[in-house]
């Protein structure tokens, strides 16, 4: 990971340190930065609920790329993950595009090494690439094109029945969507550490416990995890879903910092996290999206740093398959 430059020190952290007086008014400060500099806020769902709510959009990473593309905001502040401010970087190459702590990092992202994706992708020279939004910059510049959960079944029938296709990094998303499109596209050996951790038997327990319950899960699941679900979608899908459904319990899994959301839209329901094959987590968390929080977004706003920074040449290529994307998903 790139370091921080400030004030001609050099930190490895990923984020500014610096203390802060405890009777500031963060929201406040983060508020008045927001408008001093002409800055807008995009937060992912996954990040804590204080950072979703003061947030000028929150969404999941198609509405977060479509965001990054409409906004006429000088900077652009991402709080959530690196692959999801690279994105917006690539998508606005001469808008000032920071992130709280560039160590937030993404377990699929790292799964896919472009080194080892283009000595993979060499092996069938006869394929288009798909890549999952969750991946590396370097990634992207190797891809035709590229897609998120709520659009990947829409990019993969964008393409002939006959055409040849790698579909990386995620495994999960890419079995579930072979299933429901008939294809068989070439997976590459990646998953989220996140959604692969869900046990299959404490589910099946949560679901006796509250019969009543609708179990609802995100596509980067295991496929056992998919067989028991009455919805499968993305994080944008899964809370429309809870918003029509009659249903008034819930069980839910993807990332808990989307329960905030669900909860907030829909006051009158509950919602149960899914349980971790880990006995001493209820749910679960992802620790790189839990990196944001309120004093490295206001620290990070003060100083305009950790800045996103990608080559003329990256930006150039991976923009494309990007562009695809963002045209199809009008």
């Amino acid at each position: 990971m790139e370091q921080v430059q400030i004030d001609g020190m050099l930190t490895e952290k990923g984020f500014i340190e610096e203390a802060i007086d405890p009777n500031l008014k963060l929201v406040e400060e983060i508020n008045r930065l927001r408008k001093e500099k002409n800055a807008v806020i995009l937060s992912h769902f996954y990040v804590e609920g204080e950072l979703q709510d003061i947030a000028d959009y929150v969404g999941d990473s198609l509405g977060l790329a479509q965001a990054a593309a409409k906004t006429d905001a000088e900077m652009i502040v991402f709080v959530g993950v690196h692959f999801m401010a690279e994105t917006a970087k690539i998508i606005n190459p001469t808008k000032k595009v920071i992130l709280p702590d560039l160590k937030a990092s993404c377990s699929l992202a790292e799964s896919a090494p472009a080194e080892a994706f283009a000595e993979f992708k060499a092996k069938y020279p006869e394929h288009k690439v798909i890549t999952y939004v969750n991946a590396t910059a370097a990634l992207k510049t190797m891809s035709d094109i590229v897609c998120t959960s709520a659009n990947a079944k829409k990019i993969v029938d964008s393409f002939p029945k006959n055409e040849k296709l790698i579909f990386a990094p995620d495994k999960n998303l890419g079995n579930y969507i072979n299933s429901i499109t008939g294809r068989n596209m070439v997976l590459w050996d990646g998953a989220c550490m996140v959604h692969e951790q869900y046990s299959v038997e404490k589910i099946i327990a949560l679901m006796d416990q509250y019969p009543e319950a609708e179990f609802i899960a995100h596509p980067e699941c295991e496929k056992p995890v998919l067989l028991l679900a009455k919805h499968i979608g993305s994080t944008t899908s899964l809370l429309n879903y809870a918003k029509s459904s009659p249903a008034q319990k819930f069980i839910v899994a993807t990332e808990s910092g989307i329960l905030h959301q669900m909860k907030k839209d829909c006051p009158d329901k509950i919602f149960i996290p899914a349980p971790s094959a880990d006995s001493t987590c209820a749910c679960n968390d992802c620790s790189y999206m839990k990196m944001n929080n309120l004093q490295k977004l206001y620290i990070c706003m003060k100083y305009e740093q950790p800045e996103i920074t990608l080559p003329a040449d990256v930006i150039e290529k991976a923009r494309i398959p990007i562009e695809r994307m963002l045209e199809i998903s009008k």
